[in-house]
């Protein structure tokens, strides 16, 4: 069984083949080709936090696995991330487990290669203005992934501590061509951004209408059963694409209070999500239709995206020798 820690996936994961590899998942996914049973979870009240189990298997990539992760809102994301993840893959042909590796680096990159997908796909070609809403981990995949699909030649980074968004500034203007620069709050990064990747924790939206510019594409990824990132006006006027219309309409902990509560509210019906992209990607729905529309890509997390990516990382790292074999027998 082979076994590769955090160090080992981030060296072993390669963002363009990520992007590529997800694209193929979730065609495979709308077309009823991966198995993908709903998320369950277990609750820690005490801490916000929860434990959610996320099996899957993808033919097409001869992954079948499953990822356990936490998400515990209160860690401080640097000493101890909000999300940590394992994952284990098994044999497709017998059940046999061969591999389990770090899942907290997989679930940051999927992520953001994930978004990147959808602006590769809604985005405006033009695209070079980036709002990136939070300071945390997914912050920092979503603005080097997005780079890699759209020309970005400015970065805007805003979040609730005006230190972390500095810092997450300075430290993306080492490693991207664009100009980065933290700025003093949500709607000053938004204004006039091209595209606007929402990764928060936040309980009142962070994407409000009126501070959008006509044409933006959204991804939204953030979750908070007790808010959400999205504003009403925003979900109403977008056209708006899901991974999976059923992980995204289902009940919290798989859903979004960012469409369950317009829709409870009558602001919407479920009709409202007009594409999966997995639709996109093969023609069955199309995409932007106009230079002004806004897109949103909102975003809860499949695990064909955790499998195309544990697919990429452990033919590689068998091909380059990386990692230690256990048995457990």
């Amino acid at each position: 069984m082979l076994v590769l820690g955090r160090s080992q996936v981030e060296s072993l994961l390669d963002m363009d083949a990520l992007i590529d590899a997800l694209a193929a998942a979730m065609a495979d996914l709308s077309a009823g080709r991966a198995s993908v049973p709903d998320r369950v979870a277990a609750q820690v009240p005490a801490h916000d936090g929860f434990l959610a189990a996320m099996p899957g298997f993808l033919p097409a990539a001869g992954v079948l696995m499953t990822k356990l992760v936490s998400l515990f809102p209160h860690n401080d994301g640097a000493r101890l991330p909000t999300h940590q993840a394992v994952i284990v893959a098994f044999d497709p042909d017998t059940g046999e487990p061969v591999a389990v590796l770090d899942g907290t680096a997989i679930t940051a990159a999927r992520t953001g290669a994930c978004s990147a997908l959808s602006a590769r796909l809604l985005a405006r070609e033009d695209a070079t203005v980036l709002a990136v809403l939070g300071t945390g981990v997914q912050a920092r995949c979503h603005a080097r992934a997005i780079c890699r699909v759209r020309p970005i030649r400015q970065i805007r980074v805003a979040g609730r501590a005006p230190a972390k968004a500095a810092a997450l500034a300075e430290e993306l203007s080492g490693v991207l061509e664009a100009e980065v620069q933290a700025v003093s709050g949500y709607a000053e990064a938004l204004d006039g951004a091209d595209i606007a990747a929402a990764t928060t924790h936040a309980v009142e939206p962070v994407i409000r209408r009126r501070w959008l510019t006509p044409g933006v594409h959204i991804t939204s990824v953030g979750y908070n059963p007790a808010g959400r990132e999205v504003d009403d006006a925003t979900v109403v006027e977008a056209l708006m694409c899901v991974e999976s219309r059923r992980a995204v309409l289902a009940p919290l902990p798989a859903g979004s209070n960012d469409l369950l509560a317009p829709i409870r509210d009558g602001l919407i019906t479920a009709e409202h999500v007009h594409a999966e992209l997995g639709e996109l990607i093969v023609g069955d729905k199309p995409g932007r239709t106009a230079p002004d529309q806004i897109t949103l890509y909102k975003s809860v997390g499949v695990a064909v995206q955790d499998a195309a990516a544990t697919a990429l990382v452990v033919t590689s790292a068998r091909e380059r020798s990386i990692g230690e074999e256990i048995t457990l027998r």
